[in-house]
């Protein structure tokens, strides 16, 4: 699991009942039905029981004003459990990594050094750009830095069976770097798995033992499901095997600040270091995600969980299973979030959309005539409400398919139609900025760039920034900065900027190139 942290864990070599000592003592990337009732409708649960709590609510004068919110049977996951619990499977993960003389050889001693969405561990290998998310007890004070060694390392996760021949769906983290993968089935039986590929844009990750004749889960669909609808959760959390845990779906298609291309499910059920990989069952028992990450300030669960749909990993599982590995589409473009600075600044009726910051000039965003300052706002009739929208629905689609953006330009709405490459492909690194906007008037200092400036920095037009202060370096503009445009119209002159800026309402987006990456800056100028 990520801790967003992942839940696989690199298990401590401590006994039970140390490690329940541990537990007691410390604190740590969007289907189905359910017997919940809302508004007097229910849809059935096979194996649950409903008890109809009241139906009306009678209010002094005994007459019936309204329907309650009746149902309150909660499914039956007993039988769940018991029938489907045996597909799922206990991970054990083995390899080598890198330890320094302050890094312990304990993974299990990671913690976040904030609040975050994460994985938790499963190698904490420095190379893993989770690695920082994560912080190790120091050694003892005066201990001389020791060049990184070699040392084994051991990991747990969970899993379940997909198909009677052996094909097991887990988390791309929880077998990442390991040379030996051995699955545990319920009845105590052991396999060596052979990985057959993993996807680590979607964390998914395909297993094969060698078995017959192995129980499965049934696959359902995310798409079904509804806030408020009761999910299970089956896994390893701390290497005990196929505990139950139960919750609701607290939301769907989040997205994550993680690059990621999943639309998470998010649930409260109770997930921690060993259920990454482990099924997220609906009220009927049909498996509709898998638990890969929890937000956490600790490591350990506090209420926040997030699977991976399993309609996605279905499709990057038929993908690995075809060919060794799965394929991402690729727009080309670097986005960031529109707040109400920036929606003010684009005259947009709220703060909703992907802006377009820059864009690949050899991707299909600028083939298809993206601009720097567009914002889009659906993709195929999908609206984009966080910019995370729109990587995640973009992922989804293959290299190749052509997809119907909406587009907010120039004060109206254009539609544009692209044809998405190949996130394999290598593509130019660009930036995502967040900045946060400052008050009062612009603050800046400009100049237009010099020939030979420009060429170097690779741009045409621009204006140097010389001094920042005021509004502007609230903002986050600094000296040495090129400003290109303004509210999404570049700008070769200081002329052109005061023009603009005066035009503008209570705030405008300033195109700033920093170390080659571009990004809007929104600036309060009212």
């Amino acid at each position: 699991m990520k801790t967003t942290q992942s839940t696989s864990s690199w298990m401590r070599r401590h006994s039970p009942t140390a490690l329940v000592l541990a537990l007691a003592t410390a604190g740590l990337i969007g289907g189905g039905t359910t017997a919940f009732v809302m508004g007097g409708h229910a849809r059935a649960a096979a194996p649950v029981s409903a008890a109809v709590v009241g139906a009306n609510l009678d209010h002094g004068g005994g007459s019936t004003v309204g329907t309650a919110v009746a149902p309150t049977a909660a499914p039956d996951f007993a039988q769940i459990a018991q029938r489907y619990g045996p597909a799922v499977v206990n991970i054990s993960v083995s390899g080598m990594r890198k330890v320094s003389a302050d890094d312990g050889d304990d993974a299990d001693d990671a913690q976040p050094a904030q609040g975050g969405a994460r994985r938790m561990p499963p190698g904490m290998d420095p190379s893993n750009p989770l690695f920082e998310f994560f912080r190790r007890f120091g050694g003892p004070e005066g201990m001389p830095f020791q060049m990184p060694r070699e040392a084994p390392v051991r990991g747990q996760g969970s899993g379940f069976i997909v198909s009677p021949d052996g094909v097991i769906l887990t988390n791309a983290h929880v077998v990442h770097g390991a040379k030996d993968v051995t699955v545990k089935l319920t009845d105590r039986r052991e396999f060596q798995a052979k990985v057959l590929g993993s996807d680590p844009k979607t964390d998914v990750a395909v297993l094969k033992i060698d078995a017959k004749n192995l129980p499965t889960v049934p696959l359902g669909s995310a798409q079904d499901l509804q806030v408020g609808q009761w999910v299970l959760a089956i896994g390893s959390p701390f290497g005990f095997e196929n505990s139950v845990t139960a919750g609701v779906v607290s939301a769907k298609g989040r997205s994550l600040p993680d690059d990621s291309f999943v639309p998470f499910i998010q649930t409260d059920v109770a997930v921690n270091p060993g259920n990454s990989g482990g099924p997220l069952f609906n009220a009927r028992g049909e498996v509709v995600g898998i638990n890969s990450q929890i937000y956490s300030r600790t490591g350990g669960y506090q209420g926040l969980s997030f699977a991976i749909p399993i309609d996605l990993a279905v499709r990057v599982k038929d993908q690995i299973v075809a060919t060794g590995h799965a394929s991402h589409a690729r727009l080309g473009v670097a986005i960031q979030e529109v707040n109400q600075a920036l929606a003010d600044s684009f005259k947009l009726d709220k703060p909703e959309g992907a802006l377009v910051s820059s864009v690949d000039p050899d991707g299909p965003a600028a083939a298809a005539g993206l601009e720097s300052g567009d914002v889009i706002r659906k993709v195929d009739g999908h609206p984009i409400v966080a910019s995370g929208d729109l990587p995640a629905l973009i992922g989804q689609s293959a290299p190749g398919d052509k997809v119907t953006l909406e587009v907010w330009r120039d004060g109206k709405r254009e539609e544009i139609t692209a044809r998405l490459g190949d996130a394999s492909a290598k593509a130019k690194r660009l930036a995502r900025s967040d900045e946060a906007a400052g008050k009062g008037r612009l603050g800046l200092s400009l100049r237009p760039l010099q020939a030979q400036e420009q060429r170097e920095a690779g741009v045409e037009g621009g204006l140097l920034v010389e001094r920042a202060e005021g509004a502007a370096a609230l903002a986050g503009v600094q000296p040495s900065d090129v400003l290109l445009g303004v509210d999404g119209k570049p700008v070769r002159s200081v002329e052109q900027v005061r023009e603009l800026v005066a035009k503008s309402g209570k705030s405008v987006a300033l195109l700033i190139e920093r170390d080659g990456n571009r990004i809007f800056v929104p600036v309060r100028v009212g």
